[in-house]
């Protein structure tokens, strides 16, 4: 896994399934793919990287001060208990109390996790860029087709790392179908489906959380936050993910059909009443790539189920990854009956240094995704998920939430990869 594969261009190999059983045996039995996640931690290097983390929500769970070449100089937050958290997290002491006065005023940043609210991201990211900071960004990079202009624009100006924190791309499912991508073993790849589940409870619950300015919906301060009646699809990636980051294809034509629910739901507060004029508590789109091949991605917000997952669908091999209380991750490889396999635990990768190969959340993502924005800025390379992969799981969601508004008609998806 050293490099994407060619951008936008699926690696399927042709080769006969006899040729490719011996890659899959590989991965079963315990060899070399086994342990690949990404490239190795360079650890012959005095650098040192000085990171700035804006956001202290999510942003206060990652672990940049567990790589041994990183140290956290500066953290800001428009909130004081998310200050301190984050002061108490990464045992920081330099706090600003806004990104704006930790650009007027910080000298001592190479890099800025940007972790902010969803609809600041693209903003931020182009402040931190033009200051002259390289970006990680939580993800959604963007939440329309102008900021995913911007962004490519900003980047390839400016020369600075950009890289999303999407977790899909180093879940241990997603690493283990690359693999087995990357080797053939699923002969041709030709359908793929992605699911993000996150249920907003029961609708006693969300009453409760309305009446109390509490929770998700709500910022510490008990006003309405970035996530009040957010659109599902303009928050794509923990599904769109599970394609672009195994095969490297981008979405080129969409259809997406929403859920507005019953009565109950219809009319409550986060539906009737919200910054985007979304109706949909869940929507499901089904997207055909820049190779001709099929995925079905569901971003659901009222559903009886958690989490992401994905399936892939080859013409010599499936992959399920595991649902829990369901199934385990099984393999079905064709002349085989479908097997139940046990996923690598890529956290015990040379990619991470020592002190960061431990489980980690969202899938055992969140310490690859900080070694490989800190191990690319030592070795001066452009991180695994870029600003082009990014986009490539962003823009599709931007353009299913406009065709769902639209009853489902079919659109196209522009590519903002290089020309």
């Amino acid at each position: 896994m050293n490099g994407n594969p060619t951008r936008g261009e699926s690696q399927c190999s042709r080769r006969s399934f006899v040729q490719l059983s011996s890659a899959a045996a590989a991965l079963l039995a315990g060899g070399e793919l086994l342990t690949r996640a990404g490239r190795a931690y360079p650890e012959e290097t005095g650098k040192t990287i000085r990171m700035g983390v804006v956001g202290g929500g999510f942003g206060a769970t990652m672990h940049w001060h567990q790589h041994p070449n990183c140290v956290v100089t500066g953290v800001t937050d428009l909130y004081p208990e998310r200050r301190r958290r984050l002061q108490d997290r990464y045992g920081c002491d330099t706090v600003y109390e806004s990104l704006e006065s930790m650009i007027a005023e910080a000298r001592d940043i190479d890099a800025v996790a940007v972790f902010s609210g969803a609809t600041d991201h693209a903003r931020h990211s182009r402040m931190c860029m033009e200051r002259g900071w390289h970006v990680i960004c939580a993800c959604p990079a963007c939440v329309t087709l102008e900021e995913a202009a911007m962004l490519k624009e900003v980047k390839e100006q400016t020369g600075m790392r950009y890289m999303q924190a999407e977790s899909t791309w180093y879940r241990q499912g997603c690493i283990f179908a690359r693999n087995l991508f990357r080797e053939g073993g699923f002969g041709e790849l030709f359908y793929t489906e992605g699911e993000y589940y996150h249920d907003r409870g029961s609708v006693e619950r969300m009453q409760q959380m309305i009446r109390d300015r509490s929770g998700l919906p709500h910022n510490p301060d008990g006003t309405r936050s970035w996530r009040w009646g957010y659109p599902p699809m303009l928050y794509p990636t923990h599904s769109v993910g599970f394609l672009v980051a195994v095969t490297g294809e981008r979405v080129a034509k969409v259809s997406c059909l929403g859920w507005r629910g019953g009565p109950d739901l219809r009319d409550h507060p986060f539906m009737t009443d919200n910054a985007y004029d979304n109706p949909f508590w869940c929507q499901s789109a089904l997207m055909q790539t820049n190779q001709g091949h099929a995925c079905r991605m569901n971003e659901f917000r009222r559903c009886v189920a958690h989490g992401e997952r994905a399936q892939w669908f080859g013409d010599q091999a499936t992959f399920y990854m595991a649902v829990r209380g369901i199934h385990e991750d099984v393999l079905h490889v064709r002349g085989q009956g479908p097997e139940t396999v046990a996923v690598p635990q890529y956290w015990k990768s040379d990619m991470l240094p020592e002190p960061m190969r431990i489980p980690s959340g969202h899938g055992g993502s969140a310490v690859f995704l900080c070694a490989e924005f800190v191990n690319a800025l030592l070795e001066d390379r452009e991180p695994e998920i870029d600003v082009y992969e990014s986009l490539a799981m962003n823009v599709p969601g931007i353009v299913a939430h406009e065709s769902s508004l639209k009853d489902g008609q079919q659109l196209r998806v522009p590519c903002f990869d290089p020309a």
